[in-house]
């Protein structure tokens, strides 16, 4: 009974790590560029100009658009035409 029960639980822990969506990376609009000894390093996980230049402000470094930024998906909309007489 305990083995039925242990295969039980392995099948459904298993097809819930199956069943999960996969997760996809964000690109964000805005890259910092840190200044450093060791060459320094680049964040692009900002939403703002004002938010990266927030963030290199005493640390050193600049601030760029992200060229891998492609923007929102574009919205569809759908044209109502019901109760529209022409």
């Amino acid at each position: 009974m305990r083995s039925l029960q242990f295969l039980l639980a392995a099948a459904v822990l298993a097809a819930a790590a199956f069943a999960t969506a996969p997760v996809q990376a964000r690109e964000y609009p805005w890259c910092a560029q840190y200044s450093g000894q060791a060459g320094g390093a680049r964040n692009c996980g900002f939403v703002s100009f004002q938010q990266c230049l927030a963030t290199v402000s005493g640390i050193g470094g600049f601030c760029e658009r992200n060229s891998f930024y492609t923007g929102p998906e574009p919205r569809r909309y759908r044209r109502h035409t019901e109760g529209y007489e022409r």
